[in-house]
């Protein structure tokens, strides 16, 4: 008589049905495709540390190869020997090949997003030197929750409320996918457990100098004891209602661009009756579009608003300086062109 197999840890289970989910849904997109090289972002904290064992296990079941970046912000004392650690536990899962990459962090826009930029431009060079046209991160519905009430706080508006999209195509480079965002973090940490696996805690992740951290040990807490259990979950359903929305204003933004735009040697321009046709959201979304596809210069909302008075209130006034752009109303026209 045959033993009895093991039962399946459900926080194992639950990981590794969210990456079988998504690397589905990267192989219907054409994303990729057999033998394909799929790269985890690993930190060695819990979230990185079960999406790379849930990987190494999910990605042989579909034709495709498992591999890992690690990356040293050299931000702390003893940051290599983290690197080292998390980039042997990669390997001791049968992640291959597994990288180790060292970066400088800059200033710019704050230590958080400085060492975000400077992780992401270090994972998608690797991914690019390896052939892997897909990265996955380990953010969880914790992290979406933490990214909607930032967004909130901050007045970002609705495309920031979407919060992180699960699949995402860039421009240039490999595309992100992000298999947790459904997941709780402490099941990450439940799998990593039930797994072996001794997870790095980053001391940082408690510092109270960083506004995510205020978010995640002292609003997101108060917010449940006030309203109940359940406010996480709320936050990522709202990101995924307000992410299919945007979806949808972006898709019929392009298809009117398509009728309101003119290009010119000089830039490009919209027709000002078309745009006075259109509600605020679509007539905003356009002039986003206009100027990124052009000139690849994101707007924001102050910016677009400012730009869209050309418009609407329409009053003479001469042109509006942009980063590297400059609008300016040309009768019936709404015209972009270069800055001078």
């Amino acid at each position: 008589m045959n033993a009895p197999r093991p039962r399946l840890d459900p926080a194992v289970a639950e990981t590794r049905r969210a990456v079988r989910g998504l690397l589905a849904q990267a192989r219907q997109d054409g994303i990729v495709h057999d033998g394909d090289l799929v790269t985890v972002a690993l930190s060695g904290g819990a979230d990185s540390l079960a999406l790379a064992a849930a990987t190494a296990f999910e990605a042989p079941k579909q034709a495709l190869r498992a591999g890992a970046v690690v990356v040293d912000h050299a931000l702390q004392a003893g940051s290599e020997a983290v690197a080292t650690r998390a980039s042997r536990q990669a390997s001791s899962l049968g992640l291959e090949p597994v990288t180790v990459r060292r970066v400088a962090v800059g200033s710019d826009g704050g230590p958080e997003a400085a060492a975000r930029e400077a992780r992401h431009a270090a994972v998608a060079l690797v991914a690019t030197a390896t052939g892997s046209p897909l990265v996955l991160f380990g953010h969880t519905l914790d992290d979406q929750a933490e990214t909607v009430l930032l967004g909130l706080l901050r007045g970002s508006g609705p495309d920031a409320l979407s919060g992180m999209a699960p699949l995402v195509r860039r421009a240039e480079g490999p595309a992100y996918g992000r298999p947790l965002l459904a997941v709780r973090r402490h099941t990450t940490r439940q799998a990593c457990v039930a797994a072996g696996l001794a997870p790095w805690d980053d001391p940082q992740n408690d510092d109270p100098a960083f506004t995510r951290v205020r978010v995640r040990n002292t609003l997101l807490p108060a917010l449940e004891r006030e309203l109940g259990a359940g406010v996480p979950e709320a936050l990522a359903r709202t990101a995924d209602q307000l992410r299919e929305d945007a979806a949808a204003l972006d898709h019929f933004a392009e298809e009117l661009a398509e009728d309101l735009a003119e290009h010119a040697e000089a830039g490009i321009s919209l027709s000002v009756s078309g745009l006075l046709a259109n509600p605020p959201a679509l007539r905003q979304r356009l002039v986003r579009l206009a100027v990124e596809g052009e000139f690849g210069v994101t707007l924001s909302r102050t910016q677009t608003l400012e730009v869209c008075r050309l418009v609407t209130d329409w009053r003479g006034q001469g042109p509006i300086d942009l980063p590297g752009v400059q609008a300016a109303r040309e009768g019936d026209r709404l015209a972009f062109s270069a800055a001078p």
